[in-house]
């Protein structure tokens, strides 16, 4: 299972971390791993290409770690917008992904 915590301060994102894998299908034909490493690398790299400020992360073999440095309005919107479409998927498949 894909877990992801989500950590807000104040009503602001401040760190979200990602782990573990889906367990769909095997490794390289999983859908809702592939669907999660698309929505967080799209929101990763479009925040840095507006701020490459706004935030740090960290990928290890565990999963990402990403600390939002920035509490712009733009980047908190991606970053909520981010967390809506993987509780999307965590509606889809329940089973497979869990989000906090």
């Amino acid at each position: 299972m894909i877990h992801v915590k989500v950590e807000k301060e104040h009503a602001k994102y401040k760190k979200i971390a990602i782990s573990g894998h889906a367990m769909y299908d095997d490794y390289g034909k999983d859908i809702v791993c592939s669907a999660a490493s698309s929505i967080v690398t799209t929101t990763v790299n479009g925040i840095l290409a507006l701020d490459k400020g706004s935030l740090s992360y960290m990928i290890s073999k565990k999963g990402i770690s990403i600390d939002i440095k920035n509490e712009d309005a733009t980047t908190q919107i991606l970053i909520g917008n981010m967390v809506s479409l993987l509780k999307e998927l965590e509606k889809n498949y329940p089973a497979n992904i869990e989000v906090k």
